[in-house]
């Protein structure tokens, strides 16, 4: 394994965890560690290397792991991760996770560092051009409002403007920010809440009926919100948040297999890392991927499939194969258009 890689940094926190703590652990324990604190996928790159020894990281007794690493182990930041934290500072995108004082703290760390590389070097040729306007000093305070309302399971009053033109006024809890690579902005999945009584507000719930009435899923675009204002309420702890987005899904998620050649698996984890997803090895050189979705998702999804490239293969659900098919048509008939078209000028 690399000795640094941005892409692999999570698997780095759950070794560092594992390893720095003396107690032996059974594979089934390290499977737990991975589960909670990595991604679906983590358990296909880490558990075979620990199994096979590729990794050197335990000593083995039977079915018990051993640390080789004392609890005092520290791993100091090297030239190559300043050079790249100094890079991702002049990401825009950055400065909505960060306050002034952090920001303001880290350039002074990195001040001698050069970056890795910069915005400028990177094309996007499947991007849309109209990306959220990450520098806007309303956008920025509107995102930081949102995330620590999300933390806080905090119910905000929040006013925002459909794509229909209508103005919309509901208190939301949030319950996961996204980002979309594709349209280059963030989206909030906020949890609405459906009073039987209808001159029921926030101002006058209690924590029994936010149980017991039905919560509703919206999602809605970060630039188009107007105003955030936090509320005393919270939602109650016993409120499974991502179960209720779950219960959006369809109940058949979308199949793929993976052949993992020219490093499809890796690009595909990568491509799909914003949906929840099951991965499982079905021979050597093949991955089944079942991604979970909702019919707002669809869209993007479809067109992120149509992208990826040959190694990947869609084997359902049925719902998808056929817009996959009816949008391949359509492009098979405005390509014969264009050639029609071509010829008939020559």
């Amino acid at each position: 394994m690399e000795l640094f890689s941005e892409i692999y940094s999570c698997y780095y926190q759950v070794m560092r965890h594992l390893l720095c703590s003396q107690n032996p652990v059974t594979i089934q324990n390290i499977r737990q560690q991975i589960h909670g604190e990595g991604f679906e996928e983590s358990l296909l790159a880490i558990i075979p290397k620990l199994e096979n020894g590729a990794w050197n990281l335990f000593e083995k007794e039977g079915t018990l792991f051993l640390s080789k690493l004392n609890s005092s182990f520290v791993m100091p930041l090297s030239t190559l991760e300043k050079s790249y934290l100094k890079a991702l500072l002049s990401d825009p995108r950055i400065g909505l996770f960060l306050d002034d004082s952090q920001w303001d703290a880290l350039n002074v760390m990195l001040d001698s560092v050069a970056p890795l590389f910069s915005p400028e070097q990177f094309y996007y040729y499947d991007r849309f051009s109209d990306g959220d306007p990450y520098d806007d000093s309303r956008y920025r305070s509107n995102f930081r409002t949102l995330l620590a309302a999300q933390k806080k399971r905090q119910y905000v009053d929040l006013d925002y403007n459909s794509p229909s033109g209508k103005r919309v006024h509901h208190y939301y809890v949030p319950a996961r920010l996204e980002y979309s690579v594709k349209n280059d902005k963030f989206r909030l999945l906020a949890l609405k809440h459906m009073y039987r009584n209808k001159r029921t507000t926030t101002k006058n719930f209690d924590e029994e009926s936010l149980v017991s009435d039905k919560v509703k899923l919206e999602i809605l675009n970060l630039s188009r919100i107007q105003s955030i204002r936090p509320t005393d309420k919270t939602l109650p702890t016993q409120v499974d948040l991502n179960a209720i987005i779950r219960k959006t899904y369809y109940k058949e998620p979308l199949r793929l297999h993976i052949i993992n050649r020219r490093n499809a698996l890796e690009r595909a984890m990568l491509h799909f890392a914003n949906y929840e997803k099951n991965t499982r090895k079905i021979d050597q050189d093949t991955y089944e991927c079942l991604i979970y979705y909702n019919q707002s998702m669809e869209t993007e999804l479809l067109i992120e499939v149509m992208s990826f490239g040959p190694m990947l293969k869609v084997l359902g659900n049925k719902r998808f194969l056929k817009s996959l098919r009816t949008r391949l048509q359509k492009q098979r008939d405005l390509m014969e258009q264009m050639d029609s078209f071509r010829q008939y000028n020559l």
